[in-house]
């Protein structure tokens, strides 16, 4: 008798819009207004009391510009020893490990980091964008190991 692990399936949702509405708010809206929220946001993180508010603008950068969905709200799932787990929390770095990167690399990185992500979308006149697109979504990444 052969032992056949469960199938899970879960759908949640979160695909968002298809690839034509989000082409069109980018290049109809995406493009001004994620410039806006960059400029916006890296400001706010170089002021102390602006800093949350900056941060929360940079994990939400990839959504302002194309709407893509936030894939912190997917579930977690893990297959371990025949047991299923469906969780939400995603593993962190500890708070004082991102605090001392933060510090010492993330701010400053993270402003190369968008500097480059936009001259690559504008200086290959589109060409570059799934370059670029990777590199926006990887800007919280870059600036708190979040």
């Amino acid at each position: 008798m052969n032992y056949q692990p469960p199938t899970v399936i879960i759908h949640n949702g979160t695909s968002g819009p298809g690839c034509l509405i989000r082409g069109l708010w980018f290049i109809c809206v995406g493009l001004w207004l994620g410039a806006l929220v960059t400029g916006l946001a890296w400001f706010l993180i170089l002021s102390v009391i602006g800093l949350p508010l900056g941060l929360m603008l940079l994990n939400r950068l990839p959504q302002i510009m194309t709407l893509r969905p936030n894939p912190a709200n997917a579930p977690l799932i893990v297959v371990a020893h025949g047991h299923v787990v469906v969780g939400q929390a995603r593993p962190q770095q500890a708070f004082l490990v991102r605090a001392i990167y933060f510090v010492l690399v993330g701010w400053w990185l993270s402003g190369i980091w968008l500097g480059a992500a936009w001259a690559i979308a504008g200086f290959t006149f589109g060409l570059g964008l799934p370059i670029a697109f990777w590199m926006f979504n990887r800007v919280p990444a870059i600036t708190t190991l979040g």
